[in-house]
């Protein structure tokens, strides 16, 4: 028995004396040893810690630590394409030691003469190249590029806050020229923007109509939209557009989902696109005559059947239908949206057809 006991301890110290003696890079190049390398898409619920991975057979989960690699993908936002090379670990979760994604080439100019810093938390809805960027000043859609510079983050996921420096591109999106973490930026450099009001009401940029550039843009309306807010689905995603005093609605009164507009934007002061003018699809009318010595007035809601050329106006009575060919003035409102109730001063036309002359928002 004692003989055994002997033998025990011989063979501890041996196994110690092994250990102390065996070169720490040959422990590590075990550790990081790459068993195989995965292809697949970045899921929600991905962290800095823990990266969530749709692939061909499955789900999996792969820890991101201090040996990972991610110098040529710091982007793990859902919806993104990478490759990971991993290893075992000795806590029995795979783990990556190279991370790694295709390059696009982008051929919008982005004019980083005119940058904002931007402060906020990645949303889950963010796919690809759009990131959706939650500020106290409401959601914000900023582009990434090839160029964006990522030295400030070690890695780029939802739910987090970072900082973005950004400036407006050719393709009237925002751009990222580079993300860094908040925690790293002290308060003294952030130069977040400023708006006013609550929500999604940015104030009004100034000097509108004084020299500014402007693009044009065409798309369909969509739900979120608002009095104040404009979301138009284009071909390059959807936008977000403020709404205010300078916004010429004249030919563009109605903002229905589904309904196709052309708007001209320029960049706010507060990081914003406003719309300069909005353009809806009008029929070209004969417009009759209207005998405006008999008027009426009625008040309802305006409903989501309305066109440039007709409002469809729910009333206690029932629904009216009321032609925009002779309008005199618009007070109260620069837009109609789909529930919102107006005042409406119409007349009979030649047409036998019931005519709005003004229409006053409530």
């Amino acid at each position: 028995m004692k003989k055994n006991r002997i033998t025990k301890i011989f063979v501890t110290l041996c196994l110690v004396l092994g250990m102390i003696l065996l070169p720490t890079n040959q422990l590590n190049v075990q550790a990081a040893e790459i068993i195989a390398t995965v292809q697949g898409t970045v899921l929600s619920g991905t962290t800095s810690d823990i990266l969530q991975l749709s692939t061909k057979d499955g789900k999996m989960e792969i820890k991101l630590d201090s040996g990972t690699d991610a110098s040529a993908c710091k982007i793990l936002l859902p919806g993104k394409s990478v490759n990971v090379s991993v290893s075992h670990g000795s806590d029995g979760y795979l783990h990556a030691v190279k991370i790694t994604t295709g390059t696009q080439t982008s051929t919008v100019s982005v004019d980083s003469s005119k940058t904002t810093n931007v402060t906020g938390t990645i949303s889950e809805k963010t796919n690809g190249d759009i990131i959706y960027f939650n500020t106290a000043h409401g959601e914000m859609e900023i582009k990434l590029d090839t160029t964006t510079n990522l030295s400030g983050c070690n890695v780029l996921v939802a739910g987090k806050t970072y900082t973005i420096n950004c400036a407006r591109g050719s393709d009237a999106y925002m751009h990222a020229l580079s993300i860094t973490d908040a925690a790293s930026v002290s308060t003294g450099s952030s130069t977040s923007t400023s708006t006013s009001g609550s929500g999604l009401t940015p104030a009004p940029a100034t000097n509108a109509n004084s020299g500014i550039s402007t693009t044009t843009v065409t798309g369909t309306v969509t739900q979120n939209t608002k009095e104040n807010l404009l979301y138009l689905s284009t071909i390059h995603g959807e936008m977000q557009i403020v709404i205010d005093s300078n916004t010429d609605s004249r030919n563009g009164l109605f903002l229905i989902p589904g309904r196709s507009l052309t708007v001209t934007v320029y960049r706010g002061n507060d990081a914003y696109m406003h719309a300069a003018t909005i353009v809806g699809v009008k029929n070209a009318v004969v417009t009759p005559s209207v005998d405006t010595s008999k008027t009426s007035t009625v008040t309802g809601t305006v409903s989501n059947k309305s066109t440039e050329n007709v409002l469809y106006l729910n009333t206690s009575y029932g629904e009216m239908e009321l032609k925009l060919d002779a309008v005199s003035s618009i007070t109260n409102c620069k837009v109609l949206v789909s529930g919102k109730k107006v005042t409406v001063t119409c007349a009979r036309g030649s047409d036998a057809y019931m005519h709005a002359i003004t229409i006053s928002g409530s």
